[in-house]
């Protein structure tokens, strides 16, 4: 017997929800560096110094409720799966003794009269409509998650730090999670520098408890260290969004002369994040959207006339 490596990943998933706590403490220590111990005792202090910690310490909470917002969505929304009773076209006309053509999702050629069961169950299981490890048929973008044993509408990956898969239908709210979470660690990491320069200019003369100090250090480094990480991250998921591709499709993207679901930038971040301006910023998709926009679904994929394969 093949031994899948990704099986004990998932039979082990409930440790992932242990990431959640990390992620909770990380922000718990920010708020105690940056808010508590370094900038809300300059509060009255008066003068510019007092207006700059007002500034601070209410972007820091903005900033930091927009990332928990979209985190918490991010955990909790379904990416989205294939439903139970859909079938691909082609099964679903054989079934019927209709002799339709197929549309875009049924990337199966409909199996002969004289073919025996093996052979278009083979003929299947080769195909790009269909899982075998699900044992039945997929719409396109739709990719088999090893660790969430099931296929995922329009997959990207999964991720361990939202112990969750990012398919269609929670991409905006993990896009906006990474985005908000690079701008408060980028803020904690400004903010926090001067305390940092003080640590080593006055080794030995600190107004500030052991304890404190090393919460400040630790909280900087971190800060410091996922900014930099997610300053990447999101590039290459601006660049991913910008010609409409997941992580799992670059690959097959790279094959072909122009991508088939590249609509033009506009029309690509609206597929993500909806046509509603008001909304681009939060964890939210309009009623309008959601019956405009069949993406958001998963389930079909507007693509261009012009596509070269």
């Amino acid at each position: 017997m093949d031994l899948n490596p990704f099986r004990l990943c998932s039979g082990i998933k409930v440790l992932g929800y242990f990431m959640i706590l990390i992620v909770l403490a990380i922000v718990a220590l920010s708020y105690d560096a940056v808010v508590v111990l370094t900038w809300a005792p300059h509060l009255r202090d008066g003068g510019f110094i007092s207006f700059l910690s007002f500034i601070i310490i209410i972007t820091f909470h903005i900033l930091l409720v927009m990332l928990m917002w979209s985190y918490i969505k991010v955990v909790i929304q379904d990416p989205g799966c294939v439903p139970e009773n859909w079938k691909l076209v082609s099964e679903q006309n054989i079934e019927e003794g209709n002799s339709v053509a197929l549309s875009d999702y049924a990337s199966i050629q409909p199996p002969t009269p004289t073919l025996s069961t093996d052979q278009i169950e083979r003929r299947q299981s080769q195909s790009k409509g269909y899982c075998s490890k699900c044992q039945k048929g997929k719409p396109p973008r739709c990719h088999h998650c090893s660790v969430c044993q099931r296929c995922v509408l329009k997959m990207d990956h999964h991720c361990i730090w939202v112990v969750n898969c990012v398919g269609a239908r929670n991409y905006k709210f993990f896009l906006l999670f990474v985005v908000y979470t690079f701008l408060t660690t980028t803020l904690d990491t400004v903010v926090l520098l001067p305390s940092f320069i003080k640590f080593f200019q006055q080794a030995k003369n600190h107004s500030l408890s052991p304890g404190n100090i090393a919460v400040i250090f630790l909280v900087f480094v971190l800060n410091l260290a996922f900014s930099l990480s997610l300053l990447c991250f999101v590039i290459m998921h601006a660049s991913l969004l910008s010609s409409n591709t997941t992580s799992v499709e670059v690959y097959e993207k790279k094959k072909t002369v122009q991508w088939k679901y590249d609509l033009g930038l506009k029309r690509n971040f609206e597929q993500v994040f909806g046509a509603n301006k008001a909304l681009w910023f939060f964890p939210l998709f309009s009623t309008k959207d959601l019956e405009n926009i069949p993406a958001l679904h998963g389930m079909e994929f507007p693509t261009r006339s012009n596509a070269v394969e």
